[in-house]
């Protein structure tokens, strides 16, 4: 279950923290309804408890038409219907509280669904009292839109209204109108709005999207995107039109930086977490601003091991970056290498090849070894592969559009497997809204219960050995040349430290170490490495190995 750590003792718990996600639609189904549903969460806490995390984030189940599956928010204060009531929220916020986790909501304010009631006022004309609560704009004298902003979702970001005569900005769906934070009385009713969910005792809160909370009141056109950021990390697939600009004016705006020290203080009073997912194309010194220590999020949510590439070389790039741009405001960050808009870990990162477990133990001891916190996904416990969704049953707009290049993002977010003898995985009673994928069932929960050699008995291994390690925590890392596939780092605090090396490749490989080192005591994955040569220094590594070790003569004291 969980453990002390994540509990009062400390307001710093999110610092290293463990944080799992949960897609409220896929979890669990209390119901029948083929819909997971928070009283479906509740039943399965244990489950998670029981991994050794310290929090649980919960994705949108606020009242919603669904267009982006609840990032697309009609009432911030309702829970939908297909999730639940309010008091089921309590009833899962008190179970969380029970095993010793942290609970961690979404909350979406960049832009609101077209159904809510703002929206409905402020489109009905230009002199209504919310008619600048969103961004509208006049077109062009031709009556095209008034700059070249484009949808993360494809096309244009801006939308005609008849009935106001204008346009408004869109930087998602057309269905997610951006709201106007430059306006104050914006700011001051979405200050209202998470002001509710700190009132009702939620841990901490996800903030989608962050960047986005301001534009350039000038409505200055992007200009493209430069021959050098060809192929450099991106929000966006290369096939996105998206990517072909430079996004120095629909987003990450030095005006949300006041707003965010707003928020902040609103969430100090109630001692509430903020993660920010900041999406952008040079994203560690936005992190960095975002998360100055003590003044505006606690920690920001990093987009740079999703991508494709997972070569030691591009990993230790990414990590260096946003540890040098941390240091200067000593801010703090948060790692995944899997969530419900990317494809899954254990097929992305696969190079095309069959499953294979010892794979999904390296890259999950891998998150858990870096500084700053983690995020998990649901599923990622259990070495979940991507789901293949046939294109008649997608329910992603953005996979949709994209077609068939994109597949979109269902292949993450399909059923959750618990049982591996019922054809739906014990995941509903009903007809599942996306299917549940047959290559999930022989890893479901009660197949790899029990079971000492699975991807759930390492997991949990790894979560409550890496309790163990506070090094691994919060201590400073710092890496060391290696050959490809090899990965090398330390992390010291003081006189302590510790070093581990991966083994990124399918071939075995041995590295000379710089210092004498003795394995650490319980390590995951330590069958997995040999120490030998003349001076104990040469280390050989299995394919997908892993090393954890300290140095031979290690202090007993800093």
């Amino acid at each position: 279950m969980g453990s002390s750590s994540n509990g009062s003792k400390s307001d710093d718990w999110w610092r290293g923290a463990v944080i799992y996600q949960i897609y409220p639609r896929s979890f669990m189904d209390s119901n029948g309804d083929g819909i997971g549903d928070l009283p479906g969460i509740t039943a399965r806490l244990p489950h998670v408890a029981s991994l050794g995390v310290d929090a649980i984030w919960v994705s949108p189940f606020f009242r919603s038409p669904m267009k982006d599956f609840g990032y697309d928010v009609a009432d911030y204060r309702a829970v939908d219907p297909m999730f639940g009531t309010l008091a089921d929220f309590d009833a899962m916020l008190a179970r969380a509280h029970e095993l010793g986790l942290k609970l961690i909501i979404d909350q979406v304010l960049s832009h609101t669904s077209d159904q809510h009631a703002w929206f409905a006022e402020s489109r009905a004309s230009r002199d209504n009292p919310k008619a600048d609560w969103y961004v509208w704009a006049d077109p062009k004298p031709d009556g095209t839109p008034p700059n070249n902003w484009l949808s993360v979702f494809g096309g244009p970001a801006w939308q005609w209204d008849s009935r106001r005569r204008q346009y408004y900005l869109h930087s998602f769906l057309a269905e997610q109108p951006d709201l106007n934070f430059h306006c104050p009385a914006v700011q001051d009713a979405l200050l209202g709005e998470v002001g509710f969910w700190c009132e009702r005792g939620v841990d901490g809160f996800r903030f989608d999207a962050c960047n986005h909370q301001f534009h350039d009141a000038l409505l200055r056109s992007n200009p493209p995107a430069s021959a050098q950021s060809v192929g450099e990390v991106s929000t966006v697939r290369a096939d996105n039109p998206y990517a072909m600009q430079q996004h120095l004016y629909d987003k990450s705006q030095g005006e949300n930086l006041l707003f965010l020290e707003r928020l902040r203080a609103l969430l100090d009073r109630h001692g509430a977490v903020a993660l920010g997912e900041v999406g952008d194309e040079n994203a560690p010194p936005v992190m960095a601003q975002y998360t100055a220590r003590d003044r505006r999020l606690h920690l920001a949510y990093s987009f740079s091991l999703l991508t494709a590439d997972h070569t030691a070389k591009h990993l230790r790039q990414q990590v260096e970056a946003l540890d040098r741009a941390l240091a200067a405001t000593g801010g703090w960050g948060c790692w995944a290498v899997s969530n419900h808009d990317v494809p899954r870990v254990a097929t992305r990162w696969s190079d095309g090849g069959a499953p294979d477990a010892r794979r999904d133990r390296l890259w999950l001891a891998l998150l858990l070894s870096l500084r700053g916190s983690a995020g998990m996904y649901q599923g990622e416990e259990l070495g979940l592969p991507e789901a293949e969704v046939p294109f008649e049953l997608l329910q992603d707009p953005y996979g949709r559009a994209f077609w068939p290049e994109f597949k979109g993002r269902d292949g993450c977010r399909t059923p959750m497997p618990w049982r591996g003898d019922d054809a739906q995985g014990g995941f509903t009673t009903g007809t599942p809204w996306l299917p549940m994928s047959p290559a999930h069932l022989p890893l479901a929960v009660d197949r790899q219960e029990g079971d000492a050699q699975s991807m759930l008995a390492f997991s949990r291994a790894m979560l409550h050995w890496r309790r163990t390690q506070p090094l691994l925590h919060t201590a400073a890392i710092a890496f060391f040349d290696a050959p490809e596939p090899v990965l090398w780092f330390e992390r010291r605090e003081g006189a302590r430290s510790l070093q581990a090396v991966f083994n990124l490749g399918a071939a075995p490989v041995s590295i000379v170490l710089r210092d004498e080192l003795r394995p650490l005591a319980d390590a995951p994955l330590a069958s997995s490495a040999t120490l030998g040569g003349p001076d104990g220094r040469t280390l050989a590594l299995a394919p997908f190995g892993a090393f954890f070790g300290e140095p031979a003569a290690h202090p007993t004291t800093d």
